[in-house]
C-alpha cells in the first residue's frame, strides 16, 4: 500500500520516509523508535547539575529573529519553567529558528550547562506539547529526515499498524507451546508502550519472529535437513568414562551434561554440527578432547584448529599428555619445510592420529587418510568458509566448535552452521573469582607497588596495552613504551615482551620462557587474549582499559585466576561517564555470559550482526533493542517447524522474502 494513502504524507514527505528504509505502509510498524522519553519522570531545571541529561518542559518567552555569529553560529531562545528562566542554545542549527514560537510550551531532552547562576540546555530536542495527546507516559523519539516531525512519523505509524498489522509466521501449535504473545499486539506495545518493562517483552516478541524468518531462510537455501552418518563410532560409555579418568580433576555437572550431548551426537544417525559455549575456564577444553578420544577409540583420525601458534602448540602439547598412545603431531606456519613434507605423507597414509595447528592445516595438499572428528578452539576467529575448507578434508566428519564469548560473537554461527549448543555453566570449584578493580592514573605507582610484592611472593603477571607503536596524539601508550617505563619502575622484576609483529618462533619461546618462569611479568599486545594457561601467573594490569570491549576485557582477565591463588585484575583508566559505568560492569560481574550480554546490548542489534554486505544489516529491527535470547528462541522455533512441517506454505513465503532482501549477502 502507498504511503500517500495515509493523510499527512505527501510525495515530498513520501521521499523522506524512503530515506528511512520505508516505502509502503507495509514498512512503517517496523521504524522503530530510536529512543524513549518517559514524560512520567519531568525534571525541574533547578535540581539539575551540570551536565545532566534531562527531559524537562518549558515555555518560550523569546525567540531571536536570526543567529548569532561569533566563531561559530548559534541561537538561543529565552525560556521560563514555573516562572523560573533559562535559555535554550543550538550550536550551528539555525533551522530551529522556524520551528519555534512565542508563548507556546515545549518539551525539551538535552544537556543542562550550569555556569555562574545561569542555567542552559545545550543543543536540546524539543517538540510542541499543545493538545498532543500523545505526549503522555513513555513517548516513543524516531529518527527523522528532512520535514519530517515526531507527530507525523507517530501518526504515521499508528494509522499503519491498524491498516496492516503484522502477521506471524509461527505455527500456532508453538505460540502456544512458547507462549508467545500476539504479534501484532507486540508491535504496538513497542511503539506505544504503558511501561518500560512492557516495552522489553514486546521487543522479544518481534525479535524472535524477525530471526526466526531469517533462520529459516538461510535453511532453505542451504537446503536445509542434516548429513547422514557414514563415520560410525564404536567407543562405549565406559570408554570414554576411563578417559575422563585422567584428567586431574573432576567434571563438573555442565561438563558432563555437555560431553553427555555430543556422546548422543556421536551415537546418532547424523553427522554432528555442534557449538560448545563456556566461560573462560569452565573446562570447554577437556570435553572437546573427551569427545576427541571418541572418536581415536574407534579407529579415526582428528584435528584440532587454533587461532594462533602459541595456543596451537599448547593444545599440542596437552593431546599429547591426553593421549599418549596415539600419535600427534603439530603443523603451524613455522614449521620448517621439510618437517611440514614429512608430517603432509604421514597424515595421508594415516600414520598420524591427531593433527593440532593453525590456518597452516587449512592448505590444499593438507589430506587426511579417515578425519572423523574436527575441534575448531576459539571459534569466533575463524570466518565460515575457512571451517568449511577444514570439513571437506574428510567425509561428513563431525564437527565440535568452542567459544569463551558466546554472545555475541557466535550467535551468526546459529544462521551459518546450523549449529546445536551445548552450555558449560559452572566452572571448577577449585577457580577463585579475580578480584578487579578499576584504577586512576593517579593512582598508579600505589597499583605498581602492589604488583611488585605480589611477583615477591613469587607470582607473575601480565601488562597490556592496546597499541604496539607510539600514538601520535600521545593518548594511548605503546607496548615498547610501556615496556620500557615498567622496567624502569620495577628494576626487580624479570620483564619479557611479546606482540603480534614478532616472528612465530620468537613469540613461542618467550611463552615457554614465561611461563616455565624464566620471566616474572609479561608485557603485551592482546596477543595473548585467548587460551594462554599460566597458573602462576596471579595479576593482569589493562591499560586504557575503556577502548577494550567488555568481553575482551573478560577473555584478557581469564589469564589470570587458573589456580587456587587470590587473582587480581587492574584496569588502568582517565574513563570517566559512560565509559567509566561500561567498566564498573566488569568489575561487578564475574559470568562471562552476563558481561557478553550487557556488550550485546549496548552494541545493539544492527551492530552485532555485522556482517554487512552492499550497505545492509542482515535483519530488519533497526534500532530496536532486544535480548539475545530472542535469537536462540528463534532457532528452536525454526527447527520445530522444520521438524513438525505445520503452516510450511506461510513460512517458506516470509523466508523467501526475506532472502530477497538479503540476496546480496554472501552464503558461505
Amino acid at each position: 500500500m502507498e504511503l500517500t494513502r495515509i493523510k499527512g504524507i505527501s510525495e515530498k514527505r513520501e521521499s523522506e520516509f524512503a530515506k528511512l528504509g520505508v516505502y509502503a505502509v507495509e514498512d512503517l510498524p517496523a521504524l522503530f523508535p530510536r529512543a524513549y522519553l518517559d514524560l512520567r519522570r519531568i525534571t525541574l531545571l533547578r535540581e539539575c547539575y551540570h551536565n545532566d541529561i534531562v527531559l524537562t518542559v518549558g515555555k518560550v518567552t523569546n525567540v531571536p529573529s536570526a543567529p548569532v555569529v561569533r566563531r561559530v553560529s548559534y541561537v538561543r531562545a529565552y525560556c521560563s519553567q514555573y516562572g523560573e528562566p533559562f535559555t535554550a542554545v543550538w550550536f550551528n542549527q539555525p533551522y530551529v529558528l522556524g520551528k519555534l514560537k512565542e508563548d507556546e510550551e515545549y518539551l525539551f531532552y538535552g544537556r543542562v550547562q550550569n555556569k555562574f547562576g545561569q542555567v542552559s540546555l545545550i543543543n536540546p530536542s524539543f517538540e510542541p506539547i499543545g493538545n498532543n495527546e500523545r505526549l503522555k507516559g513513555i513517548v516513543p523519539q524516531y529518527p527523522l529526515k528532512g520535514s519530517l516531525t515526531q507527530k507525523v512519523v507517530r501518526d504515521s505509524v499508528k494509522i499503519a499498524l491498524r491498516l496492516c498489522p503484522p502477521r506471524s509466521a509461527v505455527p500456532v501449535s508453538l505460540q502456544k507451546k512458547y507462549r508467545l504473545p500476539d504479534l501484532a499486539q507486540s508491535y504496538f506495545r513497542v511503539h506505544a508502550p504503558s511501561s518500560f518493562a512492557e516495552k522489553n517483552e514486546a521487543a522479544d516478541r518481534i525479535a524472535a519472529e524477525e530471526y526466526f524468518a531469517l533462520i529459516s531462510a538461510f535453511r532453505i537455501v542451504k537446503g536445509g535437513g542434516e548429513q547422514v552418518r557414514i563415520n560410525r563410532y564404536s567407543c562405549t560409555k565406559e570408554e570414554l568414562g576411563e578417559f575422563v579418568s585422567r584428567f586431574p580433576f573432576t567434571f563438573t555437572d555442565g561438563q558432563k551434561n555437555a560431553l553427555r550431548e555430543i556422546y548422543a551426537d556421536l551415537k546418532s544417525g547424523k553427522v554432528m554440527n555442534r557449538l560448545l559455549q563456556g566461560d573462560v575456564g569452565s573446562g570447554k577444553t577437556a570435553v572437546g578432547l573427551s569427545a576427541m578420544y571418541a572418536a581415536l577409540k574407534s579407529g579415526y583420525q582428528a584435528v584440532m584448529l587454533a587461532p594462533t601458534e602459541v595456543l596451537a602448540r599448547q593444545n599440542a602439547a596437552l593431546a599429547k599428555r591426553c593421549f599418549p598412545e596415539y600419535r600427534v603431531e603439530l603443523l603451524v606456519g613455522s614449521t620448517a619445510a621439510k618437517e611440514k613434507r614429512e608430517i603432509k605423507a604421514r597424515l595421508k597414509s594415516g600414520e598420524i592420529d591427531v593433527l593440532v595447528g593453525t590456518h597452516a592445516v587449512l592448505q590444499g595438499d593438507v589430506e587426511f587418510a579417515r578425519l572423523s572428528f574436527c575441534l575448531c578452539d576459539e571459534q569466533h576467529r575463524f570466518g565460515v568458509a575457512q571451517r568449511s575448507a577444514l570439513v571437506a578434508k574428510g567425509v561428513s566428519p563431525d564437527v565440535l566448535v568452542m567459544s569463551a564469548t558466546p554472545i555475541p560473537r557466535t550467535l551468526s554461527l546459529i544462521f551459518y552452521g546450523d549449529l546445536d549448543i551445548s552450555t558449560i555453566p559452572d566452572k571448577p570449584a577449585a577457580r577463585k573469582t579475580v578480584r578487579t578493580n578499576i584504577v586512576p592514573y593517579a593512582k598508579y605507582d600505589d597499583m605498581l607497588n602492589f604488583i611488585g610484592k605480589e611477583i615477591a611472593a613469587g607470582r607473575q603477571a601480565y601488562f597490556v596495552c592496546p597499541k604496539i607503536e607510539e600514538d601520535e596524539e600521545g593518548a594511548l601508550m605503546s607496548v615498547k613504551e610501556l615496556f620500557e617505563e615498567v622496567s624502569g619502575k620495577l628494576p626487580r622484576v624479570r620483564f619479557c615482551l611479546l606482540h603480534g609483529k614478532m616472528k612465530d618462533a620468537e613469540k613461542t619461546e618467550i611463552m615457554r620462557a614465561f611461563k616455565a618462569g624464566e620471566f616474572d611479568a609479561l608485557v603485551s599486545t592482546t596477543v595473548i587474549e585467548v587460551g594462554v594457561d599460566v597458573p602462576n601467573a596471579s595479576v593482569m594490569v589493562v591499560y586504557n582499559a575503556e577502548r577494550f570491549g567488555l568481553s575482551q576485557l573478560h577473555q584478557l582477565r581469564g589469564r589470570v585466576g587458573r589456580s587456587d591463588v587470590e587473582s587480581y585484575c587492574f584496569l588502568l583508566t582517565h574513563a570517566t561517564g559512560d565509559s567509566l559505568d561500561r567498566l564498573r560492569i566488569l568489575k561487578n560481574n564475574a559470568d562471562g555470559f552476563r558481561i557478553a550480554d550487557f556488550d550485546y546490548e549496548m552494541r545493539g542489534g544492527g551492530d552485532f550482526l555485522g556482517a554487512r554486505q552492499s550497505g545492509k544489516f542482515i535483519g530488519d529491527l533497526g534500532h530496536l533493542s532486544y535480548s539475545s535470547s530472542a535469537i536462540f528462541l528463534a532457532k528452536k522455533l525454526s527447527d520445530e517447524a522444520f521438524a513438525s512441517g505445520e503452516n510450511m506454505e506461510e513460512i517458506r513465503r516470509v523466508a523467501v522474502a526475506k532472502y530477497e532482501k538479503l540476496k546480496d549477502i554472501t552464503l558461505n
